[in-house]
């Protein structure tokens, strides 16, 4: 094994939104008129490495019989080694100066030797009897010396043991059943073709990795899940399943079950490993505390990887964690980082969970440390271990706020990770993302939210350990929108849980509304009322809602906003069921928490107002930017231009309202979709590019809930003039 050369390679990310993958370009052997499709792979695989560039521009010399010294020069770059690196000198008088380094570092570790002690037979033409010797002890194979006689007539006994460790590796076969072609001369092709078909024991590896993240309990999609899950298994040797974590928390399966749900599917679509997201860590305040979590952990079919979590003065987790990275590692066990066994090729893997954790859930013992400073250990550890493919698993956001932590700043601070698969930051990525900060690329990925969709990415690592993507994309799998077929399997799997959460969803929360709760539309916009022009009970109601969760988080959080647009229905008077609510906020949309002045609020306030006008005086038409507030009131003119509606802002604090302070920093919940730009909020987009957005990420309708409870069994929201537009006439 090599430590990355560090040198420049070509990558090309490609844009895949509903592809399940890019495949790499095969236009290397277009040049060579003597490579037949039977050769192609492997001659693109040789010159792709800077192997060979062949006999000129159009003749790879595909049907030449091959020297022994052209030999050596092929398998010593196949194995890693360097003309520039220093070898003892082998003493053979008879070796081109070009290809001395390679016949000196072949001879150095006991892959070849010469004719005699001063000829190494450089001008000799390779038997494949010679070929399957060298092949073997280069690729490491395991090689039987019981071993003497082949199942081919033609192979001595002096050859036997190489040649069965050739076939037995699927490198080669005979050219009959009962014929090597022991003594015929190895051909430039057939030599392609060997050292293709062994790459993997050189270190090469073709790699396709799944992945999910910040699934939340959202179950109904796995069914969909497992049908591309399982075709990609089919038709990719080397495949991993990753979850880069935030299972816990969000829709009613894990209301319901806790985790149990996400577990057993989890555990029957066979995830390779998972990352602890911070919502992992909701239930530590219950009377149970992380009792939930505790028996995720045991009752898992793979590891979880988290080096810089610390479970140990937590007795729930006692026997559960290694702070170490291992290569025999359990399943149901937590590990800094594991080293997977991917078809016997070694793939290191470790995970980092935010170290904003503690501030947006409820950790308890659970200790967090510095994601730079384990991920630099975890990286040094698989190196000195002789792993030089490394996955970083992690739930930090790919560009989170800069207060805490993220990839991007990751890949800068980290040098020799080579994928990242992240999550927190419900990020869809389309493509890819290739980062060139170091000599040597690193990935990213990251595949949205809810299982909406299934990640990909297709990989090949060289011997050095460096990555050169080959395609990636998301593949949509969310339920009513996948063009997918559902697995009867994993549907069963999932039935009983589903029959508990459906009636659940027909459940009272335990409040009944005296009025009705107004999430109602003006679609022809006649200027009546809608939560997409003007201040509704339930609007009021959702902000406050928000308010209170975020103040839980940051005690300075003063002002919420809710988009009008994420209000999809009303809820009628009477007893509100868990049903009701989610018709209102279907989405999942998360908590964000937003650092802004008082300028950028303004400015974001004209935006929420800047549709165009209804005529006759009857206010904006329709806008799903328009935002309902809490702690705050504000008035604006619709008859105004545009960027000039806004009249007065007020902010309260405690019973009083005093103006907006264009040159404070205030602190605002809304949710995550706005927080991001969504609605076109440039404002917001700006602070989230900044590093200035949080996202604790607790999901809207459970907020909403837990916040109505608190107001008593019945309930009579009202406008509360928070929101006066007085250019209204009618």
């Amino acid at each position: 094994m090599f430590k990355k050369k560090f040198l420049a390679s070509s990558v090309t990310a490609a844009a895949v939104a509903t592809a399940v993958i890019v495949p790499t370009a095969s236009a290397d052997t277009i040049s060579f008129q003597d490579v037949s499709s039977k050769y192609a792979d492997a001659v693109d695989f040789l010159v792709a490495n800077e192997m060979t560039q062949g006999f000129s521009s159009t003749q790879f010399g595909t049907t030449h019989s091959i020297k022994r010294v052209d030999a050596a020069v092929l398998i010593a770059k196949a194995i890693g080694f360097q003309p520039d690196w220093d070898y003892e000198d082998s003493g053979f008088k008879d070796v081109p100066s070009r290809a001395k380094w390679a016949v000196d570092a072949l001879v150095e570790i006991g892959v070849i030797d010469g004719l005699n002690a001063k000829e190494f037979g450089s001008d000799a033409l390779l038997t494949r009897n010679q070929t399957a010797k060298i092949l073997a002890n280069a690729a490491d194979l395991d090689i039987d010396d019981s071993i003497k006689k082949s199942t081919y007539k033609d192979v001595n006994s002096n050859f036997a043991k190489y040649v069965e460790a050739l076939v037995k590796a699927a490198i080669t076969q005979g050219k009959t059943t009962t014929s090597f072609g022991a003594n015929d001369h190895v051909t430039r092709g057939e030599l392609a073709l060997f050292i293709h078909r062994a790459k993997e024991h050189f270190g090469f590896l073709d790699l396709f990795v799944m992945h999910t993240n910040d699934t939340h309990g959202y179950l109904d999609s796995f069914p969909y899940l497992a049908t591309p899950i399982q075709d990609l298994r089919r038709n990719h040797r080397n495949t991993l399943l990753l979850h880069a974590g935030d299972v816990f928390s969000g829709d009613l399966y894990f209301n319901a079950f806790h985790g149990e749900a996400d577990l057993a599917m989890m555990n029957h679509l066979g995830y390779d490993a998972m990352v602890f997201g911070n919502h992992e860590f909701d239930l530590g305040s219950s009377p149970d505390g992380h009792l939930a979590l505790s028996n995720f952990v045991k009752d898992a079919d793979f590891p979880f990887v988290a080096a810089n979590v610390n479970f140990s003065k937590d007795a729930l987790f006692d026997g559960l964690q290694t702070k170490d990275v291992k290569v025999d590692y359990d399943n149901g066990h937590i590990y800094d980082g594991v080293v997977l066994n991917v078809n016997g090729n070694e793939v290191g893997l470790f995970g980092l969970t935010t170290e904003e954790t503690p501030s947006i859930s409820s950790t308890g013992k659970v200790e967090f440390s510095n994601y730079i400073d384990r991920a630099k250990e975890a990286v040094e550890k698989f190196e000195e271990m002789g792993v030089n493919k490394i996955i970083a698993l992690t739930h930090i956001g790919l560009d989170d706020s800069l207060d805490w932590d993220n990839d991007i700043e990751l890949v800068k601070q980290v040098e020799g990770i080579d994928i990242i698969v992240g999550g927190h930051t419900h990020s869809t990525l389309l493509a890819p993302l290739v980062v060139d900060e170091h000599d040597a690329p690193t990935i990213i990925v990251q595949a949205n939210e809810y299982g909406k969709f299934l990640g990909t990415l297709d990989v090949s690592f060289n011997q050095f350990g460096e990555a050169t993507l080959n395609g990636g994309g998301l593949i949509p799998t969310e339920p009513g929108k996948a063009a997918l077929e559902i697995d009867p399997k994993t549907a069963e799997v999932l039935a009983p849980f589903t029959k508990v959460v459906d009636e659940m969803k027909a459940e009272s929360i335990g409040v009944e509304a005296l009025v009705d709760l107004d999430g109602g539309r003006d679609s022809n916009n006649e200027g009546i009322s809608s939560v997409r022009h003007n201040e509704t009970n339930l609007g009021n109601l959702m902000t406050d809602a928000m308010l209170a969760k975020a103040k839980t988080i940051n005690g300075d959080t003063s002002i919420a906003f809710q988009n009008g647009g994420g209000i999809r229905t009303s809820i009628p008077a009477g007893d509100i069921t868990v049903g009701d609510v989610l018709k209102v906020m279907p989405f999942g949309n998360a908590l964000s928490i937003v650092k802004m002045t008082g300028a950028d609020i303004r400015a974001t306030l004209e935006h929420g107002v800047s549709a165009d006008v209804i005529e006759g005086g009857k206010g904006l038409k329709e806008s799903g930017g328009f935002l309902h507030v809490a702690g705050m009131k504000f008035t604006y003119d619709s008859t105004k231009e545009k960027g000039q509606r806004v009249v007065s802002v007020e902010v309260q604090n405690g019973e009083q309202y005093a103006a907006l302070d264009d040159a404070k920093v205030y602190y605002v919940a809304t949710n995550s979709f706005t927080a991001r730009g969504g609605d076109g909020f440039e404002k917001f987009e700006e602070a989230y590019k900044d590093g200035r957005v949080s996202d604790p990420g607790f999901v809207d309708y459970e907020n909403f809930i837990e916040y109505v409870k608190t107001l008593g069994d019945k309930i009579e929201p009202k406008r509360e003039d928070r929101i006066t537009d007085v250019g209204i006439t009618e």
